[in-house]
């Protein structure tokens, strides 16, 4: 088990991209695009990211700003998520769900404060 990334949303993302890429030095790992348009771009060192969202049509819940959500690597998904809800029942913002196209299982739960936690378990695609 291990933090693998805090996820932000972000109000422009090539000031973004400039901030941490180009000026403080981080690499820009990798990326995707939800089918809602949400662009989701992960920029880290060694051993964690940040994953900046970046929504062009600012949706009614986007807070530039603010904290998404705190991603944890997992060995099983399903597993941990039961666990969870059994022993302290949290809000569940997504059960467990297969994302194929990125090779990972994920769930999303809320902490006791209402920070979104996800789940991640990385999958043979």
């Amino acid at each position: 088990m291990d933090v693998i990334h805090t996820a932000l949303w972000v109000s422009d993302l090539e000031q973004t991209r400039a901030f941490y890429v180009d000026a403080l030095g981080l690499t820009e790992n990798w990326s995707f695009e939800t089918d809602d348009g949400v662009e989701n771009v992960y920029i880290g060192g060694e051993n964690a990211e940040f994953q900046f969202k970046y929504d062009s049509a600012g949706g009614p819940e986007i807070d530039p700003g603010t904290m998404a959500h705190v991603a944890v690597g997992i060995e099983s998904t399903d597993e941990v998520f039961d666990r969870l809800v059994a022993q302290v029942d949290p809000p569940v913002e997504m059960e467990p769900t297969t994302m194929a196209d990125i090779g990972c299982r994920v769930a999303f739960v809320e902490d006791p404060d209402g920070y979104v936690v996800e789940l991640v378990e990385q999958i043979d695609s």
